[in-house]
């Protein structure tokens, strides 16, 4: 079970975004096809990072913590994984047509493209592998709207694409830390980036992701907007969503966002923070 990686199924709830900021979640045929690609999501995304894993095998073994990998630790045999990996990617593009369409299965099957092109050689390409990576996170929220045909803002597409991207580098500075000298024995392309580009890439991809989140809240106040009646609460999420920001930022400035799944599975101070941004969010929604 731990060969694909259960914990990192929390990326997949991005697929409830689309509906939820729509205010139509909780409507129950919405409810169960925002289910449906979850569920896929987490089939197609277990798929891709079995094969990943076979393919880094050798390099895994070299890492501290990814050498306990079962597969690069010849728990699960490869040929075996691979075979799976396949079988679970294929299914879960091929359940998605009945399930919303064809357009959700193209969702799907452009991310297991991306995905097993980043594994064959994209991670190698500087910059670029950072936008391959933080497309997973983009086509994971495309697919809740598509699967639930809710209209996507240009607003969502942009808060989404840079917050994965701010999240991604986090990540790639953290293994350029920890990793020291033999950091490109492990992943190649660390070498081609430097600490001050990654940080400057962090502050960048923070700062749109804020800066649009902002306009898209009050974007959002204006279309609630009636005579009498000035709601505030979409305003207000840009407080929890900012400290949000800032809170990640931290560790991941310092070089301690190697696996931030494992923040927002572990830190009970984010966790609340997320809580209250959801809870005022909800309000402002569905109030």
């Amino acid at each position: 079970m731990r060969a694909v990686r259960p914990r990192q199924w929390v990326k997949n709830l991005l697929v409830f975004m689309a509906p939820a900021a729509a205010g139509v979640l909780l409507h129950p045929t919405v409810l169960l096809h925002a289910l449906g690609a979850f569920g896929l999501f987490c089939l197609a995304a277990s798929g891709t990072y079995l094969f990943n894993d076979v393919l880094d095998a050798g390099r895994d073994r070299l890492h501290p913590v990814k050498s306990r990998r079962p597969v690069a630790s010849g728990q699960v045999p490869a040929r075996l994984a691979l075979v799976v990996g396949v079988v679970m990617a294929g299914a879960s593009i091929a359940v998605a047509w009945p399930l919303a369409g064809w357009q959700l299965a193209l969702v799907i099957g452009a991310y297991v493209v991306i995905t097993t092109s980043y594994s064959l050689w994209l991670k190698r390409e500087a910059v670029i592998e950072l936008a391959c990576v933080a497309a997973g996170f983009v086509l994971r929220a495309i697919a809740g709207g598509v699967a639930t045909h809710v209209p996507l803002s240009n607003w969502f597409l942009i808060v989404t694409s840079f917050a994965a991207l701010f999240v991604v580098t986090g990540k790639r500075l953290g293994e350029y830390e920890r990793l020291g000298d033999g950091r490109a024995e492990h992943r190649p392309v660390l070498a081609a980036y430097s600490a001050p580009f990654l940080r400057a890439t962090l502050l960048l991809s923070a700062s749109v992701t804020v800066t649009a989140y902002c306009l898209w809240a009050f974007e959002r106040r204006g279309m609630g907007y009636h005579p009498g009646h000035h709601p505030i609460w979409f305003q207000l999420t840009i407080v929890p969503f900012v400290l949000i920001v800032l809170y990640v930022l931290r560790p991941l400035e310092n070089g301690d966002g190697g696996a931030p799944e494992e923040l927002a599975l572990t830190d009970r101070r984010l966790q609340v923070l997320g809580v209250v941004w959801l809870a005022m969010l909800a309000l402002g929604i569905y109030a």
